[in-house]
């Protein structure tokens, strides 16, 4: 990269594990990512309040297609990784 891009923050989650999911999502579209995130989470594995998140970072010239892209990641957490952990439960 010859000139430096503004990243843009598009999307913020809670822990790191889910943060890679959405970075492979964009990645897998041609979306360059960075993510931005404390490192003492990863180091103590604590994920609650602030410590846990991890905000996703995009180049602004990819900003609205990345938040395109993620709207239908988060109908997914919402909806499907609750009954995915209720289904592991139960088992």
């Amino acid at each position: 990269m010859t000139e430096e891009q503004e990243l843009i923050c598009v999307h913020s989650c809670q822990g790191w594990d889910l943060a890679q999911i959405f970075r492979s999502k964009l990645e897998a579209a041609g979306i360059p990512v960075l993510l931005k995130y404390d490192s003492a989470s990863l180091v103590f594995g604590i994920t609650v309040d602030s410590l846990g998140k991890v905000r996703i970072m995009v180049p602004q010239a990819y900003a609205s297609e990345a938040e395109a892209l993620l709207e239908v990641g988060e109908d997914l957490q919402e909806d499907g990784f609750d009954d995915a952990q209720e289904q592991n439960e139960v088992m």
